[in-house]
């Protein structure tokens, strides 16, 4: 009795790793996205529809005081209780790059509310420097003061006759308090602390996630935001983290969990430089081409069976960078694997018309549901980070993809 039971498991594993694989890749058998060889199959509609979805599902998660509810299972229709204070801040972040693609009041109405939240759980220094201490936390992490710096720095990059002089004016005086926090936490060889105590005391070795984040929030706060006194510290921030966390990593391990942890952070930072018009920012160019080809060749990103969408904040990036750089062998690659990528990532959204076949299988009108992004494909938790990283790519690839 036990044996067939058994087989008969190990019969329904594989017949469903084979649907699996027939579902995402049975029309590319013959095709070789890594090498450019593909038949282009997302449109810009399939694009838009899934933004409107995953803006639904945020702000739908959103709770009366400003913060999101961090993980959801659609099926069981009941809530974890994990929690993650810098994915909190991400989501923020995420509907603010909403909002500056597509302004409306609902979407400012729920950044203002996010802000409002994290306003209300930082903490000033005496010489003016601002952080966040999530409640029931006893210390900080430094990716959560630099993903809330991010999100100030995409609202106030819209200009709306709907924030009075006075609100704007308060949201700047955040974001310079929040960005003299982050000079403030650099490491003595220009990366940044992990976490911070209490009272602000910056502690702990560097975080590849952090030292990206940190990194992306200097420099968009001089390129977009007026702070080019920031260019020196950023220029070596920049060179510290590609030889620590890229180059000194891969040396160690070519297929690097920490190059993984800084890879869409540090390409989304060097697009920035490389495009800023500031003297000697070539080589970041080249970084971040670079990057995308490791991405897609040793870390084999098409191939992960997690939810790969920051995989795609960086790929994008390059592809952008390709095309103004004429690269046409690039081009060519980077559009094959962005498309094949967010293909397969895009049937892992509830309620999509292109949802895969186990998310068919339970079909629900579920406002917590709807719009939400698998982690993998045959489970059926739906968290904010996966769905902002994921609706962040959305962006991008409509802005330089499928434009």
């Amino acid at each position: 009795m036990k044996n067939w039971l058994f087989f008969a498991v190990f019969v329904t594993i594989m017949i469903a790793s084979a649907v699996f694989f027939l579902s995402f890749y049975s029309y590319r058998l013959f095709e070789w996205p890594a090498r450019g060889h593909c038949s282009i199959q997302l449109t810009r509609a399939d694009l838009d529809h899934s933004l409107e979805l995953g803006t639904k599902f945020l702000i739908n998660h959103q709770k009366t005081d400003g913060h999101f509810t961090y993980e959801y299972d659609w099926v069981n229709e009941v809530y974890t209780q994990l929690d993650s204070p810098v994915r909190q801040a991400g989501a923020m972040w995420g509907l603010a790059l909403i909002y500056q693609d597509q302004p409306s009041l609902e979407i400012q109405t729920a950044v203002e509310k996010a802000m409002g939240f994290f306003n209300r759980h930082s903490k000033i220094t005496t010489d003016g420097r601002r952080y966040v201490i999530y409640p029931g936390n006893t210390f900080g992490r430094t990716g959560t003061v630099a993903l809330c710096t991010l999100a100030y720095i995409e609202y106030l990059r819209v200009p709306s006759s709907n924030i009075n002089v006075e609100r704007r004016q308060r949201y700047h005086q955040h974001l310079g308090e929040y960005l003299k926090f982050l000079i403030n936490a650099q490491t003595r060889e220009g990366l940044w602390h992990r976490y911070y105590d209490a009272d602000g005391l910056p502690f702990g070795a560097s975080s590849p996630h952090y030292d990206g984040e940190s990194l992306l929030a200097l420099v968009k706060a001089a390129k977009y935001m007026g702070y080019q006194e920031l260019q020196p510290v950023i220029v070596k921030a920049a060179d510290v983290g590609y030889n620590h966390n890229i180059q000194e990593a891969l040396r160690v391990d070519p297929d690097s969990r920490i190059t993984k942890g800084y890879y869409q952070w540090s390409s989304m930072a060097f697009f920035e430089l490389a495009t800023a018009g500031w003297v000697g920012m070539e080589k970041y160019g080249d970084y971040v081409i670079r990057l995308a080809d490791w991405m897609i060749d040793t870390h084999k990103t098409l191939w992960r069976r997690r939810n790969t969408a920051y995989a795609y904040e960086g790929i994008i990036h390059a592809y952008q960078l390709s095309v103004l750089g004429g690269h046409d062998q690039y081009i060519k690659k980077f559009a094959c694997v962005i498309d094949t990528g967010l293909m397969k990532l895009t049937s892992w959204q509830v309620g999509s018309p292109k949802a895969n076949w186990f998310i068919r299988r339970h079909p629900t009108q579920n406002p917590y549901a709807i719009g939400g992004i698998q982690n993998h494909a045959f489970e059926s938790l739906l968290r904010i980070d996966v769905t902002q990283h994921q609706m962040h790519a959305v962006i991008l690839a409509r802005r330089y993809v499928y434009n």
